[in-house]
């Protein structure tokens, strides 16, 4: 589409432009994203590798495990390489690519994770009907229609992005980037496009966030006063899907629920939602649930008598 754009790179303020500060920042960064490949690489191979974890829930939280990495890659890469190279620049083509890649992942966590409040909901209030339920082809479409959403949500996003001209301005006050920093920039009215924007994500995101609320408060009723085997097993499994679920959607709610107007922490809930969430994701999941805890021990240790071995 013309748009008679004539900016042809954006600068990245990022969280500080004090040198020592960046140093920090990087190492700081570096651990989290490398702890987020090593979180969901355990949750991956672990499941891969166990015959009794081949079940509905784990084969959604292993697809979540390559979301989250997935996600995590489009920030933190970019922020890294600027951390350590010093350069903050980012052309526009790139910067459009990163907001879809973004807005594609982060899409698709939120889908997924309403097809992981289903599963539970089936697991809770049909249990003999569970594995015919949600055998291997539902599942597969569960996936599938989560990356759907989410790419159908990034490509509106970025359908409407890409009209808008850039003249002049081209500096970022964020890390990454985003919608709501870039939409700034344009040297046109925005008023309806911010609406379309909040729309699209932030009134998708609360409306999705409530209704998954009511479905495991639901499931913790059912949980509660009718489930006696396995009780603390389904309320563990439960809190572990409300924690994550609240860390992917209340920072997502502060960004995006709004005209985008700059507020105190949005550069905090920025950090929060795009790097360290896909790392805490599969720390909740791993430390929740004792079934996945004590088979990641058990493959660790494992792992360490055969090179001793060795």
């Amino acid at each position: 589409m013309e748009n008679n754009t004539k900016v042809t790179e954006f600068i990245l303020l990022g969280l500080s432009q004090n040198p020592k500060i960046q140093t920090l920042l990087f190492i700081l960064f570096l651990f989290i994203y490398s702890t987020t490949w090593l979180g969901n690489l355990a949750i991956i191979i672990t499941v891969i590798t166990t015959p009794n974890l081949h079940t509905p829930m784990y084969f959604l939280l292993v697809n979540l495990a390559v979301i989250d990495i997935s996600e995590s890659s489009v920030t933190s890469l970019k922020m890294l390489l600027d951390l350590f190279s010093n350069t903050h620049t980012i052309t526009y083509n790139w910067c459009i690519t990163q907001i879809f890649f973004f807005h594609l992942t982060g899409g698709a966590v939120v889908f997924l994770l309403v097809a992981m409040a289903v599963d539970r909901f089936v697991a809770i209030y049909k249990p003999l009907q569970y594995l015919i339920i949600m055998n291997r082809g539902v599942c597969i479409g569960l996936v599938a229609g989560a990356w759907l959403g989410g790419f159908a949500h990034s490509f509106i996003q970025i359908g409407i992005l890409i009209q808008l001209p850039f003249c002049d301005t081209n500096i970022l006050d964020n890390f990454y980037c985003d919608i709501p920093q870039l939409i700034k920039l344009a040297c046109t009215g925005t008023y309806i496009t911010e609406l379309l924007m909040v729309c699209n994500s932030g009134l998708l995101l609360t409306l999705i966030f409530f209704s998954l609320l009511v479905s495991y408060t639901v499931i913790l009723v059912k949980i509660r006063t009718h489930v006696t085997q396995g009780k603390h097993k389904a309320l563990s499994t439960c809190a572990a899907q409300i924690m994550v679920m609240s860390l992917n959607f209340v920072p997502g709610m502060l960004v995006y629920d709004r005209p985008f107007k700059v507020f105190a922490g949005e550069k905090i809930a920025s950090v929060l939602y795009a790097l360290l969430t896909p790392m805490l994701n599969s720390v909740i999941f791993t430390l929740r649930n004792a079934e996945m805890k004590n088979t990641v021990c058990k493959l660790m240790r494992k792992l360490l008598l055969s090179k001793r071995i060795g």
